[in-house]
């Protein structure tokens, strides 16, 4: 399945499961007309709707977005960032090109617990509010670059270069930019099974 999109790689899955969209529907309570449309790569999801999915499905978050057995050993060079297999969701209202790029850092390692990722966050436009999801597990973000705003609840951070935070992702939480510019972060999600 490597080079496979998002969606083609989702479709896969569902289909080696012998399901039908409308049985994708029913396991995850999202729309048929959505599946198929992130089938198709014709949208880019948010985290909750793909953590749906990969429970429904029976497999890790990170099926989605590497399929490569690898060895105990996992280690990613900065310069291979950036690959066709990164992926784009978006954090709620946003404009065009606005969200988050997600970049694997445990591709190839079958067996994680964790989801570890370079993440790229673009501004969303002015006055947006943010929209607060939440899913089962823990959240540890640590800024690179820019500011990033972490709203948990009704309390908001903000974050510059060097600070981290660490969270239960099952209180509803947004992760953005807090200026005009985009920031980058590492971030470890821990999803039990």
């Amino acid at each position: 399945m490597n080079g496979k999109k998002l969606g083609e790689r989702i479709r896969a899955f569902r289909e080696l499961q012998d399901l039908s969209r409308a049985d994708m529907a029913a396991r995850t309570g999202l729309s048929e007309e959505f599946l198929t449309s992130l089938e198709n790569d014709d949208i880019s999801p948010s985290l909750g709707p793909l953590l749906k999915i990969s429970r429904a499905l029976g497999v890790r978050l990170g099926t989605f977005m590497d399929d490569e057995i690898g060895s105990d050993c996992c280690l990613v060079r900065c310069k291979d960032l950036g690959g066709t297999d990164d992926v784009v969701m978006h954090t709620g209202k946003t404009k065009q090109g606005a969200g988050l790029k997600f970049h694997s850092l445990g591709a190839g390692k079958s067996d994680r617990h964790m989801e570890p990722f370079f993440i790229e966050i673009f501004p969303e436009e002015e006055g947006t509010e943010p929209a607060l999801s939440s899913h089962e597990g823990e959240e540890f973000i640590v800024v690179v670059s820019g500011e990033v705003e972490v709203v948990i609840a009704r309390e908001t951070h903000v974050l510059t270069p060097g600070d981290s935070i660490y969270f239960n992702s099952v209180i509803p939480h947004h992760v953005g930019c807090a200026g005009p510019e985009m920031a980058e972060i590492y971030a470890v999600l821990y999803l039990p099974e």
